[in-house]
């Protein structure tokens, strides 16, 4: 896909003031739903966000790109799904052709020194995780809040991430200062969750 399909302010990493406790959330978000936006609102209030950047990445590198929708027509549809300006839609990894969540990050913490960032993700991600490129540099990097979804409630259990960084958990009563936590550290927050996934919404398009 062409850069210049995607209107040039998302190709932009978003704006934090200094201090500011920012929230990343990745993902394909083919197509973004109301439970990709029930992770954010969540995320928001348990954690005591200032902002979520809501990065849609060019695409997985651990699923098939046959039916992923164009970029911008992905962004879109998040800007019209999402109403709370403390979200920040984006899709900076596009102009600086990463495709891995280790350099990301990395490039994202190098930058932007004097902003606390988590990362943000799914349950259903949990399972998963040891399967992603420097997994375990990833945890180092930033403190990790990990939502519930359904059927991945007993993920921090089992997960090899969660098995491997037993002893960085945070217990979920204390989110709202998991980012002065240094990294390796992480959360499982429970809440309300649904059903809706991207495979099955494609799948009745």
């Amino acid at each position: 896909m062409l850069k210049e399909e995607v209107d040039q302010r998302y190709l932009r990493m978003p704006h934090a003031e200094r201090g500011m406790v920012v929230g990343l959330f990745g993902g394909s978000f083919n197509p973004p739903h109301r439970g990709h936006a029930l992770v954010a609102e969540i995320a928001i209030r348990r954690l005591g966000l200032d902002q979520l950047w809501w990065m849609v990445t060019p695409g997985n590198p651990l699923k098939n790109h046959n039916h992923l929708a164009p970029l911008a027509e992905r962004i879109a549809l998040s800007e019209q799904m999402l109403h709370d300006p403390r979200i920040k839609v984006t899709a900076f990894e596009q102009r600086l052709g990463m495709s891995y969540t280790a350099n990301t990050l990395a490039y994202v913490k190098a930058r932007n020194s004097h902003v606390h960032f988590i990362w943000i993700m799914g349950a259903d991600s949990l399972n998963t995780f040891h399967r992603w490129q420097k997994w375990e540099e990833i945890a180092r990097t930033f403190p990790i809040a990990v939502i519930d979804r359904p059927g991945s409630t007993l993920s921090y259990l089992s997960a090899k991430m969660a098995k491997t960084f037993h002893y960085a958990r945070v217990d979920e009563d204390d989110a709202r200062v998991l980012w002065k936590k240094r990294a390796p550290a992480w959360t499982f927050i429970h809440g309300p969750r649904s059903a809706l996934s991207s495979t099955a919404l494609r799948a009745a398009q």
